[in-house]
């Protein structure tokens, strides 16, 4: 699936309710609160349409090439301070301490995992995605998923072709197990997912 150039965030729902956000911070402790400025977001769902126990989903944050490049038409005509790109915007914007700033930027969010759940299951990373999108969550566009490795480098190149076309900013793709099974067993190192690996593509 594609690797959108933004920042991460976790959003955690209670009974169907969103009731924080977190930005991801170094990779192990979790980063700042940013729930407030969350709920203003488009893309963020406030409420789920299941009220289940708890679910926990990370996402990318960021913007579209159109919104960014209105904001930064906004900055030279406040002469302000130009941002150097998309990414750096975002996660500017979503460290705002006013929400109606937050709001204006036009942040979008993508959902690229499950954390956690309780009151359903899954068996597969995909599945999990279905039923986000049937909750009106928004996951990351145009996934495959793959049986071979050739399937995959198939996958790759793919994205790589069509990632000039898209409204926002890729640097990658990521490549990942689908059953939680199976990413069980895989395990962690202390930073990283052993079912889970990023092909980087050379910047533009």
């Amino acid at each position: 699936e594609y690797k959108i150039d933004g920042l991460s965030m976790a959003l955690r729902y209670e009974n169907g309710d969103l009731t924080t956000a977190i930005t991801r911070g170094d990779g192990i402790i979790q980063g700042e609160d940013v729930t407030v400025n969350a709920r203003v977001i488009k893309d963020v769902k406030n409420k789920l349409k299941e009220p289940i126990e708890y679910l926990e989903v990370r996402g990318e944050v960021y913007m579209t090439n159109e919104a960014f490049d209105k904001v930064n038409e906004i900055q030279e005509l406040n002469n302000k301070k130009t941002f150097a790109n998309p990414r750096n915007c975002a996660a500017g914007t979503l460290r705002q301490l006013d929400t109606a700033v937050t709001k204006e930027r036009g942040l979008s969010m993508f959902i690229f995992n499950i954390q956690d759940a309780r009151g359903i299951s899954f068996e597969t990373h995909t599945e999990g995605y279905e039923y986000l999108k049937k909750q009106g969550i928004r996951v990351i566009e145009e996934y495959t998923v793959c049986k071979t490795a050739d399937e995959v480098w198939a996958a790759i190149e793919k994205i790589g072709e069509n990632r000039g076309k898209l409204p926002y900013d890729i640097d990658g793709a990521v490549v990942k197990i689908n059953r939680f099974s199976d990413r069980e067993k895989l395990g962690a190192t202390s930073k990283v997912p052993r079912w889970a690996v990023a092909y980087k593509y050379p910047p533009e």
